[in-house]
C-alpha cells in the first residue's frame, strides 16, 4: 500500500488561482482535503481589466466536490492585498500551512520595445508579488513553526529572445526560493520552486495549430499540480530545490559551478590563458547555498578554517 498524499485539517493559499495552473493547485489541495484561499484578481492576460469572478467559479468548483473554499479578490502587488489574504484564511479556519505562489501575468514583448512600466509590471506582479506574499505569510509560518511554500519559477530563466523583463522576474524567484529556504528550513518551513509548462491561457497564444494541440492534449495543468502537492505535503524534507515540471516529466534543476582556476595574482592576460579552464565542467559542483559555495574554494586560496560563519559572510562578503 502506498501513502496517499493528502492535506486533512491544513489550509492553503493559492494565488493566481482562478484560472491555468493556479487553478489546478487549488482544486488538486482540495480534493485531498485542504481548505484553500483561492486568491485571484480575475483579469486579462497582461494584467489589465477589471474582476471576472475567477476566484469564485473556482471556490463553486471546490463546493460542489464537497470541498471547503473561499475566494479573494485581492492584488499581490499590494502588500496590504498580501497581508489581507492570508487574514482572509486565519479569520475563517485559524490557521495557514500552505502557500502556493502563482500569480502572474504574461509577457511576450520583445526587449527594443517593450517599457519601463511594462518591464516594472511584470516584476512587480511574478517576483515582489511573491515576496509580499511570503512576507505576509513568514511570521505566521514561523509562529506555527510548520510550513511548505511553493513558488513558481520558468524555464524562461534559461533565455528567450522575448519576454526579458519576465525572464528576469522568474530568474528573481528562483533566488528567492533559496534564499527563504535557508531562513525558513531551521523553523520547519521549507521552500521549493517549480517551472511549469503547461497549455493554459498563456500557452494558447502559440501560433503553430499542431503544436499547440499536442500541448494541450499533454501538458495539462493537472499534471503540473500534482508535483506541486508533493512540495506543499508534509513528508517533503528537503526545500531550496526547483524543478522543471510538465507533461508527465519532473526533472530537479540545479546551479552549478565550475571547478574554475586559481592564481596568486592573476593579470588580465592570465585570466584569458586560463579560460578553458574557467570554461570546463570538470570538477563541478551545485552548492545548496551561498556559505556552501564559497567554502569550496576558499580552501585553494589559503583561508584554513573549515567552519565559516553565515552571518558574517553575508554581511561581510555580499556585493
Amino acid at each position: 500500500m502506498v501513502d496517499e498524499i493528502g492535506f486533512a485539517g491544513q489550509v492553503a493559499l493559492v494565488t493566481g488561482g482562478g484560472n491555468g495552473v493556479g487553478r489546478a493547485h487549488a482544486l488538486e489541495l482540495a480534493a485531498r482535503g485542504a481548505r484553500v484561499v483561492v486568491n485571484d484578481l480575475g483579469i486579462a492576460l497582461d494584467g489589465s481589466g477589471a474582476p471576472i469572478g475567477a476566484a469564485d467559479r473556482v471556490v463553486g468548483e471546490i463546493r460542489a466536490l464537497g470541498g471547503e473554499a473561499i475566494a479573494n479578490g485581492d492584488s499581490v502587488t499590494e502588500a496590504h492585498g498580501a497581508q489581507r489574504m492570508v487574514r482572509a484564511a486565519l479569520d475563517q479556519w485559524g490557521q495557514l500551512d500552505i502557500v502556493v505562489n502563482n500569480a502572474g501575468v504574461l509577457d511576450t514583448e520583445p526587449f527594443e520595445t517593450s517599457t519601463r512600466d511594462r518591464d516594472a509590471h511584470v516584476v512587480d506582479t511574478h517576483l515582489l508579488g511573491a515576496m509580499n506574499v511570503a512576507r505576509a505569510a513568514w511570521p505566521v509560518l514561523i509562529e506555527r513553526g510548520y510550513g511548505r511554500m511553493v513558488n513558481t519559477s520558468s524555464g524562461a530563466i534559461f533565455g528567450s529572445p522575448v519576454g526579458l523583463a519576465y525572464q528576469a522576474a522568474k530568474g528573481g524567484v528562483f533566488a528567492l526560493t533559496r534564499g527563504l529556504a535557508t531562513a525558513g528550513v531551521s523553523h520547519g518551513v521549507l521552500v521549493n520552486a517549480i517551472m511549469p509548462t503547461a497549455y493554459t491561457r498563456m500557452t494558447d497564444q502559440i501560433p503553430d495549430e499542431a503544436f499547440r494541440a499536442f500541448m494541450e492534449a499533454r501538458f495539462t495543468p493537472e499534471r503540473v499540480a500534482r508535483f506541486a502537492v508533493v512540495l506543499a505535503h508534509a513528508s517533503c524534507t528537503f526545500s531550496g530545490e526547483a524543478f522543471m515540471v510538465g507533461g508527465g516529466r519532473v526533472a530537479r534543476v540545479l546551479l552549478g559551478v565550475s571547478g574554475g582556476w586559481v592564481g596568486s595574482d592573476p593579470s588580465p592576460e592570465d585570466y584569458r590563458a586560463e579560460l578553458d579552464a574557467v570554461m570546463a565542467l570538470g570538477g563541478a559542483s551545485y552548492p545548496h547555498d551561498r556559505l556552501e559555495e564559497f567554502g569550496a574554494y576558499i580552501g585553494r586560496l589559503g583561508f584554513g578554517s573549515t567552519e565559516l560563519d553565515f552571518d558574517g559572510l553575508v554581511k561581510g562578503d555580499e556585493r
